[in-house]
């Protein structure tokens, strides 16, 4: 029986969008040449990238998509750019001590970036170590994945916009993009136009309280730098304490941003447009900020109490072992107390884990155990649908928790008829029963993902807690980075065994397809039925 899949088709399509991501790394190469560093890296890359993409166009030089094709170009879009993205960092490190020296290590951090994971395998972040342009070809990656890679390449190539509508749903099969104008082009233009705009607004902003004096840290380099990261809900920071290492106003600032993140960006589409009540009567978006509302305050209260720490402290301030050469960095910690700190920690933690940015105020494995849990619950929640977050989704729950009143009324009242409606709309049984498969697998890939890293670390001889191998897992397959002990914040993924680290970049890459586009991928049915 012949294949069902134009698959020449499709690797012309992937072909296409290799060529053009070359032009991004245009980025990098002014930044080396800023700081006097080697451009190779990405300009050795920039060859790779359209020479490997010129040669996957020819395979059909008249591509003709439906809807087997758009997962299949997807798929192998994110695989494809991902590996041509961990270039830099191999060529970078060649012949050096550098952790990125070696294949999984640099496809790691590069799968990690476009996923907008936020996990890492650097060891040690910082310009020192490591060129400016690599930092910055890092933090570029994430903002490049944020809104998809495959929105903006049928924004912006008229060659993908012929079957824009199968590659869009296809990239977001789950509760996905809306589509706001009669064509699928506009509507991702749109999308990119609102992402792209409030990541300006943020840069601007950062750097103009390094202006202002009040955050002497934010240069330029580093309001760009998180400008990038804070929008795609990445969390990749050039520096090694994350967002500690700036001051309060700085980690009050990026909170807003990190909601506008995890908020559908359809929504502001709609206040632009002048429909300024869309966002207060849309029911995602009020659920949205209820949960982050009451999480918020539950981890205010816990650090308020006793400071939030294992053990209840009166100091100001503690020191905690990080990184992988045994440096002790200086960590300030909320004292009990003191009500604005134990707002902006647990305000910052809750927002930054719901949307899955992963950026760190504070080193929240020093937290105590009550308020870590409060983390890993967070680690299950996700952005809404049409925003760059990850994780199951605010909508999925939304409509869980509908299904779930419907059953108990329906068990008290069984002739009535009651149907799950969302924003004023009823949803039929297929959406419904979607939504219930998704969560399902979204479990069950998380409990095999902990066993087989919990089974590798023990064939390997490496020790690793459950909590550990459990967060390591939730963090990668919801795009989250950082987990708990030995993945937290403050530290990194470089101390488990490859094996472990090829299971986690493919999770990375399952979750931010939101598993359906690469488990189909998996079935005989859609090759040859």
């Amino acid at each position: 029986m012949s294949l069902r899949v134009d698959w020449r088709a499709s690797t012309s399509l992937v072909g296409t969008v290799l060529k053009y991501l070359a032009v991004t790394l245009v980025v990098p190469v002014v930044v080396a040449w800023r700081y006097g560093e080697s451009t190779l890296p990405f300009l050795a890359t920039a060859a790779v990238a359209v020479t490997a993409g010129i040669a996957l166009e020819r395979l059909d030089p008249d591509p003709n998509i439906n809807d087997r094709e758009g997962f299949l170009v997807v798929a192998l879009t994110w695989l494809a750019v991902s590996i041509v993205g961990s270039l830099p960092y191999l060529i970078a490190g060649w012949g050096t001590a550098s952790t990125l020296a070696t294949p999984v290590n640099a496809l790691f951090e590069s799968m990690s970036g476009f996923t907008t994971t936020g996990a890492t395998v650097m060891g040690d972040i910082s310009t020192d170590r490591h060129s400016h342009a690599l930092l910055m070809w890092r933090q570029e990656s994430q903002w490049l994945g944020g809104m998809g890679i495959v929105v903006l390449a049928v924004a912006i190539l008229p060659k993908l916009s012929v079957g824009g509508a199968q590659l869009m749903d296809a990239e977001a099969p789950g509760p996905g993009i809306e589509k706001l104008t009669p064509r699928i082009a506009e509507t991702a233009r749109a999308l990119w136009k609102a992402y792209a705009g409030i990541t300006l607004l943020e840069m601007l902003l950062l750097y103009g309280l390094h202006l202002s004096g009040m955050a002497p840290e934010m240069t330029l380099f580093n309001a760009v730098a998180h400008g990038f990261t804070t929008m795609a809900t990445g969390g990749f920071s050039p520096e090694a304490r994350s967002i500690e290492a700036f001051s309060a106003v700085v980690q009050w600032a990026i909170i807003p941003f990190m909601m506008a993140a995890g908020t559908n960006f359809a929504l502001f589409w709609h206040v632009l447009n002048g429909d300024w009540r869309e966002p207060f009567e849309d029911p995602e978006f009020r659920f949205y900020v209820g949960i982050l509302g009451a999480l918020s305050a539950v981890g205010a209260g816990l650090l308020f109490v006793d400071g939030g720490l294992a053990s209840a402290t009166t100091a100001p301030a503690s020191t905690y072992p990080a990184g992988v050469d045994g440096d002790v960095i200086a960590h300030t910690f909320p004292v009990a107390g003191d009500v604005e700190s134990a707002l902006r920690h647990a305000a910052f933690q809750v927002v930054s884990i719901v949307t899955t940015t992963g950026y760190a105020s504070m080193d929240f494995n020093a937290w105590s155990g009550p308020a870590q849990y409060l983390i890993v619950i967070a680690m299950f929640v996700g952005g809404s649908a049409g925003s760059t977050g990850g994780a199951i989704k605010i909508v999925r729950w939304l409509i869980v928790v509908k299904s779930i009143r419907r059953e108990l009324f329906t068990t008290v009242h069984p002739e009535a008829v009651r149907p799950i409606r969302l924003a004023g709309r009823p949803l039929d049984d297929k959406a419904i029963r979607g939504i219930y498969v998704f969560t399902l697998l979204y479990f069950l890939l998380f409990l095999l993902g902990t066993l087989v890293l919990a089974a590798d670390a023990a064939i390997a001889g490496t020790e690793l807690s459950a909590l550990e191998a459990m967060t390591a897992c939730a963090a990668t397959l919801g795009n989250i980075g950082p987990g708990l002990v030995g993945v937290g914040p403050m530290n990194s993924y470089l101390g488990f065994d490859p094996a472990s680290k090829v299971v986690m970049i493919g999770l990375m890459w399952i979750g931010r397809l939101e598993i359906l586009p690469v488990l189909v991928l998996l079935g005989r049915s859609f090759w040859r039925s």
